[in-house]
């Protein structure tokens, strides 16, 4: 069976944008009625819970990735038998991560209020917190868990988005109606934890309509087994650097800067988050297509796709930094006061953050798609090692300024390891200078860009709200006619003209013959 790759794509884009529009907007105005109902406090706790249960969720170990890899082939083969065997062997393997993380998080419940920096609020038990949060990530799990992993698999990701979009419509609604209401966090935790259970029921019920000749049954051969295994074990690396470089930030803010520090970080985070959502969007439209071209298609072609897909995370990734860049402050202002801003060089560090970010999570794609685990296991430590040690170091001497530069140094040092992992197995080694070339001349066009832009921003000065239209409009035109005279020459850019055309059935055909 070959995937409709393209088709899969645009309507995983399409659904997937829907559902994270949903996602970051309705958190965002109940995050905004939390800080004026509550208090910024909560703010902090919120954040530091849900980083502790990212580092629970190592118990995961890249379970879901092998899996979903492995169902690759048998797709291509229409192996109906082994398919139904691995969807078996997937719910074994949740069952037991259930089992796994409810054990060490009930092991780490005493030790929970040495994470907090001075006073948690009156009103809240952080231990009965701390457990119904727990529920909501084990009941994760266990609940159908692994049938969602055949539409990952098929790329039907825009079904998930759908479950999705449904399930946080209701969860949202009702979070911010007992917040309002009663405003109670408890209350707020709980429909977490029922929300949750929803969207694992209703995600199982469609996947068994759509692939009903799919059931959890069989059993695979012990090679296989042993493969896969092999695989979950070389994912645990890149495991454990994904939770430490985004996780292990927050926990060292609250330990060492206080929950106030904290809450102040995760606003300009959370806004950094919801904007990078948006892109990983593109990533995870295209990762079972991706896994399905790295089997069907020839290396020439999948390393030639590779550029095009660089020059188009680039340009959005670069366009959202001058976006940063320019409107952070005065939107932070206008949303949580100024009294919670922070300074401008954080402003400066969290833009540079998200384009060395976007670059990482864009390589690493392409590595989890093709299952390239064994090859990369070490680099994902080195990585996270780094980070944490900078993080500790690097507070106590420049603050947040010190979490933030120790993330960007700790992807940036291992940056080449990952590129020369990624030419030396999946990519034509023949196109790396290319590649190189096009980086150095992308990060010139970006950093000239956003100084650009932002000079021009800064003889804006009006009432915040006017400040804030006029400046995003000025980085919508300013920006992209900046980064199109860079890019417009290039063949990539061609090359992405034709897909988009593909993707929207002929609508930007006009642009496409301009740009040959």
């Amino acid at each position: 069976m070959r995937i409709e790759r393209v088709k899969n794509a645009s309507r995983n884009m399409v659904y997937g944008i829907a559902s994270q529009i949903v996602k970051q907007l309705l958190p965002f105005a109940m995050r905004t009625v939390m800080l004026y109902v509550l208090g910024v406090e909560y703010l902090g706790l919120n954040s530091l819970f849900t980083s502790v249960l990212s580092v629970l969720n190592l118990a995961e170990l890249g379970a879901g990735s092998a899996m979903v890899y492995s169902m690759y082939q048998p797709i291509v083969d229409d192996d109906t038998d082994r398919i139904c065997a691995l969807m078996r062997l997937y719910k074994i393997y949740y069952r037991c991560i259930g089992l796994v993380v409810c054990a060490i998080g009930l092991a780490l419940l005493p030790f929970i209020h040495r994470l907090i920096n001075g006073d948690v609020p009156p009103d809240i038990d952080v231990y009965y917190l701390y457990l119904l949060n727990l529920a909501a990530t084990v009941f994760s799990y266990w609940l159908f868990a692994y049938k969602s992993s055949i539409l990952w698999a098929h790329q039907r990701n825009d079904v998930v988005s759908k479950v999705t979009l449904a399930t946080d419509l209701i969860k949202y609604a009702a979070q911010l109606f007992v917040l309002v209401v009663f405003r109670n966090y408890y209350y707020y935790v709980m429909v977490i934890l029922a929300t949750q259970i929803l969207n694992n029921i209703l995600t199982a019920i469609l996947a068994s309509r759509m692939y009903p000749a799919y059931h959890a049954r069989g059993t695979i051969q012990k090679n296989e087994r042993k493969t896969i295994n092999h695989r979950i074990r070389d994912l645990f690396s890149a495991k454990v650097a994904t939770v430490i470089v985004y996780s292990s930030d927050t926990i060292v803010i609250s330990a060492f800067l206080g929950l106030k520090v904290l809450a102040i970080y995760q606003n300009y985070y959370y806004l950094f988050s919801a904007v990078a959502s948006m892109i990983t969007i593109v990533f995870t439209s295209v990762r079972a297509g991706l896994g399905n071209s790295f089997i069907v298609d020839t290396k020439e072609k999948i390393t030639k796709d590779f550029m095009s897909f660089l020059l188009i995370i680039v340009w959005l990734a670069g366009f959202c930094s001058t976006c940063f860049l320019c409107v952070y402050q005065p939107f932070m202002e206008v949303w949580v006061g100024a009294n919670l801003l922070a300074e401008f060089g954080i402003v400066v560090c969290m833009s540079v953050y998200f384009f060395v970010n976007c670059m990482n999570v864009f390589l690493n794609s392409y590595k989890d798609a093709a299952g390239m685990w064994h090859k990369d296991r070490f680099r994902p430590l080195v990585e996270a090692i780094t980070n944490l040690l900078l993080n500790v170091i690097l507070v106590r001497y420049i603050g947040l300024y010190g979490i933030i530069l120790s993330t960007i140094i700790s992807m940036l040092f291992v940056v080449p390891w990952l590129i020369h992992n990624l030419f030396d197995t999946l990519f034509d080694r023949v196109y790396l200078n290319l590649f190189l070339k096009r980086m150095v001349h992308y990060v010139l066009a970006t950093g000239i860009t956003m100084f650009i832009t932002f000079f021009l921003c800064s003889f804006v000065n009006l009432p915040l709200i006017f400040e804030i239209i006029i400046r995003l409009a000025i980085c919508i035109v300013c920006a992209n006619l900046i980064l199109f005279a860079f890019y417009f020459k290039l063949p990539e850019f061609h090359s992405c003209i034709v897909l988009a055309n593909r993707m929207t059935r002929g609508k930007i055909k006009v642009l496409g013959n301009h740009a040959k």
